[in-house]
């Protein structure tokens, strides 16, 4: 797998959160946040959309588990509407696998990334999530991102 390490921003973000287990959950936020977004303008050429796996479901239950999707938003913009919330990201230094914009390759990253990671020396920093990232250009060429925070 190629890995990139990146000096990713701090990020403010819109999002929606969803409680229960990973999968069709996740789904569901994505079209509520992308029908938000373009509604609102902000779905456009340079948007960034991130999932973001709250917790670790080897070690919470299913249906404890958090799952934010949101929308990278400046400082200065308004965050309102029905179950939208406002959240901050700690930037820092991030493993990106880039991967095909398929669910078979969104799994199969899952099953590798982790030993990949630690095969080319890196360590995950747990206290910061990990992130899928989404980025306009990237989704366009049917690609997408999966961010490990490293220390």
């Amino acid at each position: 797998m190629n890995i990139v390490i990146e000096q990713m921003p701090a990020y403010r973000i819109a999002y929606i959160r969803k409680i229960g287990p990973y999968g069709m959950n996740n789904v569901e936020a994505m079209e509520e946040l992308k029908k938000w977004s373009k509604e609102n303008k902000l779905f456009n050429d340079d948007a960034i959309i991130l999932g973001i796996a709250q917790d670790n479901p080897a070690l919470t239950i299913p249906e404890d588990c958090r799952y934010d999707t949101g929308i990278v938003v400046s400082n200065d913009y308004s965050i309102t509407g029905e179950n939208i919330s406002e959240g901050h990201l700690k930037g820092g230094n991030y493993a990106i696998y880039q991967i095909d914009h398929t669910a078979e390759a969104v799994q199969q990253a899952w099953i590798d990334i982790f030993s990949d990671l630690i095969s080319q020396g890196y360590h995950l920093d747990e206290s910061r999530p990990i992130i899928e990232r989404y980025q306009a250009q990237l989704v366009k060429l049917h690609h997408c991102e999966i961010c490990l925070p490293v220390c």
